[in-house]
């Protein structure tokens, strides 16, 4: 079973592909959060379409202490957007510490010419890549519970 994990974002949505067997996901592609939803909504679903996508793992941002803020509540709603338009089962997944933990893998943002401050392209590009890795990290924690339980089964 292949899954699409996906950290939302209000101006980027990272997607990583993921199998149900318990290894690591891989990061696939970061889509633009346009002010037109159906137009993401159609971006998701072609990946979904292109990759035979059974589930969708949508990263939950709770609040630090685990409350839901206005940030987890407008994900909620996305993601039941998200499924009804695809089609597709949807599970949030606790994504705390996802983005800090895609930085640390992938080293720090890149310095600009001659040593000097990221430009705003490589700023976007680091952010993009952070997004997807986090997405990567979401996705892997779903799969490693459902490989855990079917090795117990």
């Amino acid at each position: 079973m292949t899954l699409l994990g996906i950290d939302y974002g209000e101006r980027r949505i990272g997607l990583a592909i993921a199998e149900a067997d318990g290894f690591a996901a891989r990061p696939l592609a970061t889509v633009a959060a346009t002010g037109d939803e159906a137009a993401t909504l159609a971006r998701i679903a072609a990946v979904v379409r292109q990759h035979e996508v059974a589930e969708l793992v949508v990263g939950l941002p709770l609040e630090a202490n685990g409350d839901h803020g206005p940030m987890a509540a407008s994900v909620r709603a996305w993601a039941g957007r998200l499924g009804a338009a695809i089609g597709l089962p949807v599970s949030l997944r606790d994504e705390r510490l996802t983005s800090s933990i895609a930085e640390s893998r992938l080293g720090p943002m890149p310095r600009g010419r001659s040593g000097g401050p990221p430009s705003r392209t490589q700023r976007e590009r680091y952010r993009a890549r952070v997004d997807r890795e986090a997405a990567a990290i979401s996705a892997t924690a779903r799969t490693s519970l459902a490989a855990r339980g079917s090795r117990r089964s």
